[in-house]
């Protein structure tokens, strides 16, 4: 701790024993700061809030209109675009000079860089400009602020409410275009689909249509199989009843009675059962074929009677249920052969022009694709030409300048003050540090410790310095002088600092 105090007296030492050094070493870091601190071009600053508001009844009704969010994220985004920066730089007093496209573009950098747009709201902002040319003059530089500002505004204003009218405009018209493109090529692709279809007529509805037909002439043809082996069954049905029925039956049409007539109408009655296909088992056939049995042996018991031969109706009635049932079948049989020479054909043509079906699908589906776009393109083609619509009768667009910008008196930047200040400490700092480092550089030392430590032998004892009257006065006189050339500098900082709060506190 010790060595770190006498360190510390040693540096204060070297320090006062070189204090001109350090005080000519600040005087010339200050001098230089504030002269550099005084070139400093000062930078004017103008503020504007603008409030801006979509509101949109049509919204829920056109279902065209942009959401609110999206215009206030356009407004953060183009109000200080590059574009409406350039047009700002162009008619103002910043592209002044300006002859190269390089030097246009610089100037659009630094102004974006010194163009800030706060949001403080959803709908309301703050737009912020600083300008600081050096070339122009105090005066200049703050109605430049102004004027920028205000231009920006102005920009952004024709921009989104004369100009989204004509890139509405602008986009229906180049729908238009679009659609009297896609409309020839529409018109060339229907063309070619009709030429071909008139050249393969197998193929109208698509190459798909061609396996779609197949598959349902199969279909077809396992349905009237079905139908044709039922009507084939019923009809050996029918077969088989006229077989076991007699044609005709012993009496004469006036001695059909008693017995005998009850005979005939209940085989008649039978007939008709077997006829609706009903099998020997069902309890109708049971019964009928009972009382036929019955009646058969009361017709033997009457004896045989002269009687002449008749037709059977029984036998009449099923002649009739087979001519039908086999006019079906041959109907069925018909079909079926109709079906299988369509199914030929159409596997044939499947088989042999495989080509023509690719070909008849790259077709159709080229096609589709046109037609579908031009459904698109004229769709959106109304939209917005009921959109722009909208916009000419009712814009609800809304944009209101809450604060309007003005002309600054008192520049924002530089901080002078603060400027002033830090090189004063810096000037300062300078002249300590410079003499510090000059006593390094000279093999001198402050205290017999250091002497000691560093040499590494004892110090026997130290001779002190005295001065004459004439050296003490001499001293003195310098001592003075050294105070009034520090007191010159602080008196300076003081007058330079003034100097700056009168400048603020008057705005010239």
């Amino acid at each position: 701790m010790n060595e770190v105090f006498e360190e510390f007296r040693a540096a204060i030492h070297s320090v006062w024993h070189r204090r001109w050094l350090a005080l000519a070493i600040a005087w010339g870091v200050c001098v230089l700061g504030w002269l550099i601190v005084a070139l400093i071009p000062n930078s004017y600053e103008s503020k504007a809030r603008i409030f801006v508001q979509v509101d949109d009844v049509l919204v829920d009704q056109t279902n065209i209109a942009s959401t609110a969010e999206d215009d206030i994220l356009r407004v953060r985004q183009t109000l200080a675009s590059k574009v409406n920066l350039e047009k700002v730089v162009k008619s103002t007093a910043l592209g002044k000079g300006l002859t190269t496209q390089g030097q246009l573009d610089q100037a659009i950098d630094d102004l974006a860089e010194d163009t800030i747009v706060k949001s403080e709201e959803d709908n309301l902002f703050e737009l912020i400009v600083t300008v600081g040319e050096g070339h122009l003059s105090e005066a200049e530089n703050a109605r430049l602020s102004q004027e920028v500002v205000q231009k920006l505004i102005d920009v952004f204003r024709e921009e989104n409410i004369a100009g989204n009218r004509g890139e509405l405009a602008e986009t229906v018209v180049f729908l238009d275009q679009q659609l009297n493109e896609r409309k020839l090529e529409l018109e060339e692709a229907e063309q070619r689909r009709l030429q071909f279809e008139a050249q393969h007529p197998e193929l109208i509805g698509g190459a798909g249509s061609v396996s779609g037909r197949i598959a349902q002439a199969r279909s077809e043809s396992r349905s009237v199989s079905a139908d044709l082996a039922a009507a084939q069954s019923a009809l050996a049905a029918i077969e088989g009843q006229l077989s076991n029925t007699p044609r005709t039956i012993a009496g004469s049409p006036a001695a059909m009675g008693g017995a005998r007539g009850a005979l005939a109408q209940a085989e008649a009655n039978l007939g008709g059962l077997r006829a609706r296909g009903l099998t020997a088992n069902h309890p109708d056939v049971i019964s009928a074929q009972r009382q036929v049995n019955q009646l058969r042996q009361a017709v033997a018991a009457e004896g045989p009677q002269g009687s002449s031969a008749i037709t059977n109706p029984a036998y009449s009635s099923l002649l009739s249920i087979r001519a039908e049932r086999q006019a079906n079948v041959q109907a069925l049989q018909s079909r079926s052969a109709a079906i299988q020479s369509e199914m030929g054909n159409l596997m044939a043509d499947q088989a042999n022009e495989p080509g023509v079906a690719a070909e008849m699908t790259r077709i159709s589906r080229d096609y589709e694709v046109l037609r579908n776009k031009y459904d698109e393109l004229l769709a959106d083609r109304e939209k917005l030409r009921f959109r722009g619509d909208v916009e000419n009768n009712r814009s609800s667009f809304r944009f209101d300048v809450i604060d309007p910008p003005s002309v600054p008196r008192v520049p924002a930047a530089p901080n002078r003050l603060l400027l002033l200040l830090g090189v004063l400490f810096a000037g300062l700092g300078a002249g300590v540090a410079g003499s510090l480092a000059m006593s390094r550089l000279r093999s001198t030392f402050s205290t017999a410790g250091k002497l000691e430590r560093v040499m590494e032998l004892p110090v026997i004892g130290t001779v002190s310095k005295t001065m004459t009257e004439a050296a003490r006065a001499q001293h003195r006189k310098k001592l003075k002088m050294f105070a009034a050339a520090t007191a010159s500098l602080g008196g300076l900082f003081v007058l330079l600092m003034g100097i700056e709060i009168l400048t603020r506190s008057t705005g010239a």
